[in-house]
Formats: C-alpha cells, sequence, structure tokens
C-alpha cells in the first residue's frame, strides 16, 4: 500500500510542478501585451540611428589636400585618389577621389585619421542596388547629402520663417542660407 501512496504523492507534486512552470509562462506572456511592438514596419516607418553610426561616407572636396591618409589607413586600401602635383604653388591638387561602397567595411578609419576633416559619416544607410557598379561613388556622388538631412523639419522652418521671407524682401540680391 506504501509504495502505491508514494506514487499518488509523487503524481501530485509533478501535477502541482507543471502546474506552476505553465502558470509561470502565462504571467510572462500576459505582461508581455501592454508593451509596445519592437519591430518597425521598414519601407514605411526608418529606425533612429544612434549618434555614432557609420553610414555612407561624405566627402568635401574642398577640403581635400590630396594627402593620402585615407588610403593608407584603409585595411583594404579602397579610397581611389587621383591628383597632380602642381609646380607652380607646390601643392598636390586633388583630380578624382572615389569609394566603392560594395567593398567598404564601413570601419570609420578614414574619417578618424583625416587630417582637413573632408570625410564624415552620415546616416545613411539604404545603399542596396540591383548593380554592384552603381555601389562605386565618385567625388560628385560622395559629397551629395543624405535625404534624411536636405528633407529635415527644422532646415524646412528656417527656410519657410517669416523672418526669411522678410530678409528676402529686404535684399533679393544677396545670397543666403535659406535660398538653397
Amino acid at each position: 500500500m506504501f509504495p502505491m501512496l508514494t506514487g499518488f504523492i509523487s503524481y501530485g507534486q509533478q501535477t502541482i510542478r507543471a502546474a506552476r512552470y505553465i502558470g509561470q509562462g502565462l504571467i510572462i506572456t500576459l505582461s508581455h501585451t501592454n508593451r509596445l511592438p519592437i519591430t518597425i514596419h521598414y519601407p514605411y516607418e526608418k529606425s533612429i540611428t544612434s549618434e555614432r553610426f557609420r553610414g555612407r561616407i561624405h566627402f568635401e572636396f574642398d577640403k581635400c589636400i590630396a594627402c593620402e591618409v585615407c588610403v593608407r589607413v584603409c585595411p583594404i586600401d579602397l579610397p581611389l585618389v587621383d591628383w597632380k602635383f602642381e609646380k607652380d604653388i607646390k601643392k598636390k591638387q586633388l583630380l578624382n577621389y572615389s569609394i566603392d561602397f560594395g567593398v567598404c567595411i564601413f570601419c570609420g578609419n578614414c574619417v578618424e585619421y583625416c587630417p582637413t576633416n573632408c570625410l564624415s559619416m552620415t546616416e545613411e544607410y539604404e545603399l542596396s542596388t540591383y548593380d554592384r557598379h552603381e555601389l562605386n561613388y565618385n567625388q560628385i556622388a560622395l559629397s551629395r547629402l543624405p535625404i534624411s538631412i536636405m528633407g529635415d523639419y527644422t532646415i524646412q522652418t528656417i527656410r519657410n520663417s517669416p523672418q526669411s521671407k522678410i530678409d528676402e524682401e529686404k535684399s533679393w540680391n544677396s545670397r543666403t542660407i535659406t535660398d538653397y
């Protein structure tokens, strides 16, 4: 009789333990019903990048001195810098600058070690294309600002502010930041 009684007791303990585990899982599941979803609907909603996000590289042609530091610090020698030496001013003149983002690993060394700060990282991360040759950016494509900056609400607010319209009436000939 004792073996039968101990069997019922162990069966009861296992049932209570299983009910407790199921209850714990239910509590966790029900606690998530009040939370907001973590996922976003990508093409319609864009995630906000962090402050130090390493996206597409922005290049300013006028600041570059063709020192080729960016090529030397790049682990894959990626930036292509074409220049010629001007004998009369004894300086290098930059002719062409290009980066192939199909090969770039976005390490940020070129941006960090640039002595003139002509390279910077943008928050642009949508670089997908159907043709890999479209990922080869020259100095003109690299100098374009990302769409997120061009469509920024604060810039549009400054451009459309009443003060800027008054300034335009005063001096219609001068170029200001709001004329772009």
